[in-house]
């Protein structure tokens, strides 16, 4: 009995490992060139921010900031662990700590890691299958998400709601280590663009801080460009436009 559970355990576990793969792959793709505006809600303000990125696989990105004018040629790079920020108006370069990962990207509700995506769904967390679950008519696998010891992040779980149709995140749920939810994240106007089919719009909403989120709007994608590793440099981090 105790062999026949274990088998079971593992193939709901590897099942729920693959929902993710194939959810990561589409959102990612093996390189991708996008352009995007990130609105900053807030109870007094909201702040509007466009931007330029690029990547290829998980292991390297830059965006390159595009507005308003005194943000314009603000820009980060990822490549494998390591993340800089470049700004112009000093013309500098910073090396940012593993723990800056997790910290607000310039004020919005989103971390750095959420914009250059520095950790791997796959590779990064363990998965668990809990349960389907119909999100607005779309029928929706629901996975748990546990991060590895050595992931280095703040929260204690993830739970994504992933579209069985197209294996696209409809919604995430962020849990800190008293699982308290932190935060939600909607993925919303799902089109294609670019030679696939994505989430146009993300929604990222902070759990008890009435009147305050994020909105980031996909406006332009390519996934069919193929950009060499060394367009990810330290000497193109300022030249980019």
């Amino acid at each position: 009995m105790l062999i026949l559970c274990s088998l079971a355990n593992a193939t709901a576990q590897g099942e729920a490992r693959e929902i993710v793969r194939r959810m990561e792959e589409n959102m990612r793709g093996d390189a991708s060139y996008q352009e995007m505006t990130m609105q900053t809600v807030r109870p007094r303000y909201t702040r509007e921010i466009s931007m330029k990125a690029w990547s290829l696989g998980n292991d390297y990105a830059l965006i390159y900031v595009t507005a308003p004018a005194r943000d314009q040629g603000t820009s980060f790079l990822k490549r494998g662990k390591e993340m800089w920020n470049y700004v112009p108006g000093i013309d500098r370069t910073v090396k940012m700590p593993p723990s800056m990962m997790s910290q607000s990207w310039m004020g919005s509700d989103f971390t750095n890691d959420d914009l250059v995506e520095g950790l791997s769904a796959v590779d990064d967390f363990t998965q668990r299958l809990l349960r389907s679950e119909t999100v607005n008519g779309e029928p929706c696998y629901v996975v748990e998400l546990i991060p590895k010891p050595e992931t280095a992040v703040v929260y204690d779980k993830v739970v994504y709601w992933i579209t069985e149709k197209h294996y696209l995140p409809l919604q995430v749920e962020i849990f800190d280590d008293l699982g308290d939810l932190v935060s939600t994240m909607h993925f919303r106007e799902i089109k294609e663009m670019g030679g696939r089919t994505i989430p146009t719009v993300w929604e990222m909403i902070p759990h008890g801080k009435q009147g305050q989120k994020t909105l980031l709007t996909i406006e332009k994608a390519d996934f069919t460009i193929r950009p060499e590793q060394h367009f990810f440099s330290l000497q193109n981090l300022t030249r980019v436009k």
